[in-house]
């Protein structure tokens, strides 16, 4: 195990022979736990984190630059840009969410506790969504102004990253257990999650672009947050049964 890890892991409650205590491993107790050792990694893996934000940042501002002045345009594009943006930027992030952990036995710890597997890799897609998911919904707006788009739009913007993001996650969680260990994994998790992607791109850039034109966002934000749901409820079950596969 690495130094890093070895040092996160009291935050995690795992002491050695890697079962996670019973006191604190049931419910919330156990995600909060993984959360939190998630999140101390990731402070000490700084630049990975800020890899996906500027990436986010310099792809959704080239667009303004190369297109020019035309506000009609701009605020015509604005919505598909920043979602496309936004969801290549959170892919960037899908290849740490179980690859370090399978690298150094963590994984095989987690499976080894008497706490469900399931519930230990809900905190692991929280922190993901966490580290890379928020930042983006908090930069949204400050992107937003490049195009012109106006308050209303820009609420509706940050209201639909807030509802797909973590569906970004949840559903790259899939993709990033089915890869791991591939070889050339990371190109094969492009091309198992951008499909399932697509839906969530269409109903988060539908909502603002139908606050734009004047029709209400209602009907798209609902949609996004079925989806949401129904992703809460099935991927975090899916990522684990993959994992148990991979770990055989």
């Amino acid at each position: 195990m690495n130094k890093e890890t070895r040092r996160a892991a009291p935050s995690v409650s795992l002491p050695p022979g890697g079962r996670t205590e019973r006191s604190e491993g049931f419910g919330g107790g156990a995600i909060l736990a993984i959360i939190r050792r998630d999140l101390l990694l990731a402070m000490r893996r700084k630049s990975e984190v800020l890899t996906a934000l500027f990436f986010f940042i310099i792809v959704a501002s080239l667009f303004p630059l190369g297109i020019g002045p035309e506000s009609d345009l701009l605020r015509t594009i604005a919505p598909g840009i920043i979602w496309v943006a936004a969801l290549l930027a959170t892919m960037l992030g899908l290849a740490r969410l179980f690859a370090p952990d399978h690298a150094d036995g963590t994984l095989e710890q987690m499976l080894l506790s008497p706490t469900p597997l399931g519930l230990l890799v809900t905190g692991k897609i929280a922190a993901h969504w966490i580290t890379t998911g928020l930042p983006l919904v908090l930069l949204a707006p400050v992107l937003g102004i490049q195009f012109d788009l106006d308050v209303g739009a820009l609420g509706v913007l940050v209201v639909a990253l807030l509802l797909g993001t973590p569906l970004l996650s949840l559903i790259g969680a899939i993709g990033a257990a089915l890869t791991l260990g591939v070889r050339g994994g990371g190109v094969l998790v492009s091309l198992l999650v951008l499909p399932l992607y697509v839906p969530a791109l269409i109903f988060g850039a539908g909502a603002v672009e139908s606050h734009v034109s004047g029709l209400g966002a209602g009907g798209h934000l609902s949609l996004l947050a079925a989806l949401l749901a129904l992703a809460v409820f099935f991927a975090p079950w899916a990522a684990t049964a993959a994992l148990r596969i991979a770990l055989e």
